[in-house]
């Protein structure tokens, strides 16, 4: 039975965290998801066999035991990745663009030349005739920001000619694509409810932050002690920072973290992001803000009401009201509460533009269940040690 427990907490954590997805992630990120998921598992395993056992035990055999995977892991890691590149080499792609500029697309499938190669790149004002003719001598067609009429001519163009395509999702996409299929005509059509969580899913979302919130406080209390002790020791400043932010219905509220900057970081007035290399944060900053241990305190915004464990992170009033002069739905992440962690946090970056947020918090919100909750939350200390999901902006930025 243990054995069997072992071989299935595995197999969850190893697909939760991605462990499968071999030429799907980096490397890198593979062997982490491979050794994250096997040091929780291990843990949850030692702790088993101390309950069993009525007392804790030596962890020797448990070290060894770990180390040992640890080398499996490397093993297996490098030589299947090292088949997949034999058998898949990197795909020529060809990239149509638009009128919103493709940069930061082009940037990031750039960053995987293991899996992607863009030959060349059109723009759509090229022509529809000029684009089918180029579209045949590429293994891929990845299709950017431009207008609906013009890329549904492109996907059945690919779709006839068995050409992959990889697309860059409207808004209008994600609120149709979790729609509801309805079949009471001969006609198909779609449904979407456009409603907010219901009743039952609210009780069950306030009971679980209630409930873990007040576990989380008592666990983590040394936590607030020993940093707290650091930043007093360090900057002399008050040791939790409050800011205004929104939640659901953009109604303002104060969030709780520790304060990782410069006292007066902001003194001249303007609401910035943190850059790379920011010089207001302090020493100990740096690690609360790598780690997210700085965002803590946010447990009693969750206690309070004012947060949920996960949702869409809760942002600044003045930066969204410059962001909705250039993204107007940008409001629609309020339909529910902002949380502590999120879709957005967990597949996005803290650099990640507010157009890309958006897309991935409304992707949490059309497919919100409980499951997706659980799943996010157990994602969430992945992420926690990943450099790239705490990069700030290049250069300074007044918006997110």
């Amino acid at each position: 039975m243990m054995i069997f427990l072992y071989g299935i907490i595995l197999i969850l954590l190893m697909n939760t965290y991605g462990g499968y997805k071999v030429g799907y992630l980096k490397k890198s990120n593979l062997l982490y998801s491979q050794i994250l998921a096997v040091i929780f598992t291990n843990l949850f395993t030692y702790l088993q066999i101390a309950v069993l056992d009525k007392h804790f035990l030596t962890p020797t055999q448990l070290v060894k035991m770990t180390a040992l995977d640890f080398i499996v892991i490397i093993i297996w890691t490098l030589v299947y990745q090292w088949i997949y590149t034999k058998l898949f080499p990197p795909r020529k792609m060809l990239l149509i663009s638009g009128s919103r500029s493709d940069y930061h697309l082009m940037e990031k499938i750039n960053s995987r030349e293991d899996k992607y190669e863009i030959c060349k790149v059109i723009n759509i004002q090229m022509g529809i005739s000029l684009l089918e003719e180029e579209i045949l001598n590429y293994d891929g067609v990845i299709i950017g920001d431009i207008e609906s009429h013009e890329r549904n001519l492109i996907l059945k163009y690919c779709f006839a000619n068995s050409i992959r395509t990889y697309n860059v999702p409207k808004i209008s996409d994600i609120l149709l694509k979790s729609s509801v299929e309805l079949n009471l005509f001969d006609s198909p059509l779609m449904l979407s409810r456009n409603e907010g969580l219901t009743i039952e899913q609210e009780l069950l979302k306030r009971f679980i932050d209630i409930t873990g919130s007040v576990m989380g406080i008592i666990i983590t209390s040394p936590l607030f002690l020993i940093i707290g002790f650091i930043i007093k020791l360090t900057d002399k400043g008050p040791v939790i920072f409050k800011q205004s932010r929104l939640t659901k219905g953009n109604k303002v509220f104060q969030i709780y973290k520790f304060r990782t900057m410069i006292q007066e970081a902001e003194k001249d007035g303007i609401a910035r992001l943190a850059t790379d290399g920011d010089s207001r944060i302090i020493p100990i900053g740096h690690l609360l803000r790598r780690t997210r241990l700085d965002e803590l305190p946010q447990l009693f915004n969750i206690l309070r009401g004012d947060m949920s464990f996960v949702g869409p992170r809760p942002e600044r009033p003045e930066l969204v009201e410059l962001i909705l002069k250039e993204i107007p739905e940008f409001s629609y992440r309020t339909k529910v509460k902002a949380g502590l962690t999120g879709y957005a946090q967990i597949y996005g970056k803290y650099n990640t533009t507010s157009y890309d947020k958006l897309k991935l918090d409304l992707t949490y919100i059309r497919n919100y269940s409980f499951l997706l909750d659980l799943k996010l939350i157990v994602m969430t200390p992945k992420i926690m040690f990943m450099k790239e999901a705490t990069e700030g902006v290049v250069g300074e930025k007044t918006n997110t």
